[in-house]
């Protein structure tokens, strides 16, 4: 059974940057790892993926070219990288875990996810 512990988040001026981790417990070497977030008063919304192999990623349009994920499957661990963080950006940041070897970005096809980590991003 996989578990996901995120990591990282914190409070941070606007212009910041923070690294998140992401910490499976289980075997995730062929699964699509991904970073989910959710706002107050909105809905989780997709942030990025990566492929097993990390060579495929993809970013939602509002992070892209700011945030980077990336994995190390030696660790069973995988990051966000998020600089140049906006005010915007303040949610929830969820890590999640796709076995379904289908790239993807809705949330209901991964099918392990951590507890969360709050990032807030002051102005």
């Amino acid at each position: 059974q996989v578990q996901l512990v995120e990591s990282g988040g914190g409070l941070v001026q606007a212009g910041g940057s923070l690294r998140l981790s992401c910490a499976a417990s289980g075997r995730t070497f062929s699964y699509t790892m991904g970073w989910f977030r959710q706002a107050p008063g909105k809905e989780r919304e997709f942030v990025a993926y990566i492929s097993w192999s990390g060579g495929s990623t993809r970013y939602a349009d509002s992070v892209k070219g700011r945030f980077t994920i990336s994995r190390d499957n030696a660790k069973n661990t995988v990051y966000l990288q998020m600089n140049s963080l906006k005010p915007e950006d303040t949610a929830v940041y969820y890590c999640a875990a796709d076995r379904s070897r289908v790239l993807s970005t809705n949330e209901q096809h991964f099918d392990y996810w951590g507890q969360g980590t709050q990032v807030t991003v002051s102005s």
